[in-house]
């Protein structure tokens, strides 16, 4: 990462790229944030570091409001702590990232915060907290809007799966509901039914079905269907917002779709590998140790999945494309579960991975715009966790949090060259075409390729 002592820069020649527009302008940036774009002269700003960008894009840095660093498990912590995290999303045009607060049952969600706080200052991209609840009781619920009015935490996640340890019911969830939405919050929702997820690996294993092949078949789509359908009412009758996370099927689409159309005040999100990978990750056929990588939930689904959510990326369906960031190295954490799918970490790694992906098989495949893909990496999830005045844009004011995209960029994915501690990736071999060149974070390059 370079360290840049300059706090003035221009950035000339290139195109600027927001939500809403291309256009070709200068972009001068000073005291961390952006101070003029249009036509600027170099010979008008003196002291700047000029950048030519000829031929390449200006983009709002990435925001990503969905990753899981150092988070704890029976297998042990996820394996990117704070600072590989964030050099890795920095690598990839990422310069902020939203992570969780995670109380144990029994400890207060406000201490937890405060503890949490202090992990997430060692990253080195900017970094929020949205604060997840772990079960539901008086207490909890005495916390919430403290947290808000005096913490700043507006946005709650709810887990409908994982029941035996930090999930919640859907009675419970309304109960969250009603006191986060009157108080102007925001609930993000795992939809998964708990109890059919619950029952279903039950059954599996005492028909001796154990191995890494059969976690999808006990996250059927059904179960996030029927959750994603518990949600939204329960949105329309408490009139809270709701974010649902890494959707994954068809029929979720088209209900989060519908909804939407209705007026319900419902945000959604997929994730890099529901749209690049499908189902056959999962073959029987495969060694286990082939297929553990992908063990993540809700699991990655068919094709006819997969091109539905293209379709919801071009059509307004979803918000954003975040990545779920939650790795854990397949020897000594995912084979934990060589005899017990159960027993397998969920999570993957894509953090470093997302804006080259979404660009290469999404822009230039025309399955979306630039526009949109700028709008789905940076300003809806920046608009939407309520730093859209500061983020997510190119505009006088804003932090100079910017990407100096190269469209000629060409690399391959590997676990030999990838920066996330991880001893495995779910995109070996994936081609790509077009990279970060040039990263500013606050005012200050941190990574520079040409």
């Amino acid at each position: 990462m370079e360290e840049n002592a300059l706090d003035k820069i221009l950035i000339i020649n290139g195109t600027l790229v927001t939500a809403e527009t291309s256009v070709k302008e200068d972009i001068a940036v000073e005291n961390g944030k952006i101070k003029d774009c249009g036509n600027l002269n170099p010979a008008s700003h003196p002291g700047y570091r000029v950048i030519d960008a000829s031929g390449k894009f200006i983009l709002p840095g990435g925001f990503d409001p969905h990753v899981h660093l150092s988070l704890p498990t029976p297998a042990g912590k996820s394996c990117d702590d704070f600072r590989s995290g964030s050099l890795a999303a920095l690598a990839g045009g990422t310069t902020y990232m939203m992570d969780f607060v995670t109380p144990r049952r029994g400890q207060s969600i406000r201490e937890a915060l405060r503890l949490r706080s202090a992990e997430a200052a060692e990253s080195i991209a900017g970094c929020g907290l949205h604060v997840g609840i772990s079960e539901w009781n008086p207490t909890v619920a005495a916390e919430i809007v403290p947290c808000i009015e005096q913490d700043g935490i507006r946005s709650f996640k709810a887990y409908l799966a994982y029941r035996e340890s930090i999930g919640i019911g859907y009675g419970e969830l309304h109960e969250l509901m009603l006191i986060v939405g009157s108080a102007g919050g925001l609930v993000m929702v795992h939809c998964e039914d708990g109890e059919m997820i619950s029952r279903l690996q039950a059954e599996l294993l005492q028909q001796g079905k154990t191995r890494a092949c059969y976690h999808a078949m006990s996250h059927p789509p059904e179960a996030e269907i029927r959750s994603i359908e518990k949600v939204i009412e329960l949105s329309a009758v408490t009139n809270c917002p709701v974010y649902i996370v890494h959707t994954s099927t068809a029929r979720g689409a088209d209900l989060i779709a519908a909804a939407r159309k209705s007026g319900i005040r419902v945000f959604s999100e997929t994730c890099p590998h529901y749209l690049l990978l499908d189902d056959a990750v999962y073959d029987s056929a495969l060694d286990d140790m082939k297929v553990m990588p992908y063990i993540v939930s809700p699991p990655i689904r068919g094709r006819s999945d997969q091109q539905r959510l293209w379709e919801g990326l071009s059509d307004g369906t979803f918000d954003v494309v975040a990545t779920d960031h939650c790795p854990f190295n397949l020897h000594g954490q995912k084979d934990r579960g060589a005899n017990n799918f159960t027993k397998i970490p969920n999570g993957a790694g894509s953090i470093e991975h997302r804006l080259r992906l979404l660009y290469t098989y999404g822009v230039l495949a025309n399955k979306i715009t630039m526009n949109q893909f700028v709008s789905l990496v940076s300003t809806r999830p920046a608009e939407i966790f309520g730093l859209g005045h500061r983020k997510g844009k190119l505009l006088p004011g804003y932090d100079a949090d910017i990407v100096i995209w190269d469209p000629e960029y060409t690399g391959t994915i590997s676990v030999k060259n990838h920066l996330e501690h991880c001893d495995s990736e779910i995109y070996e071999g994936f081609q790509v075409l077009g990279g970060p060149d040039t990263v500013i974070l606050s005012g200050k390059i941190v990574n520079r390729k040409s």
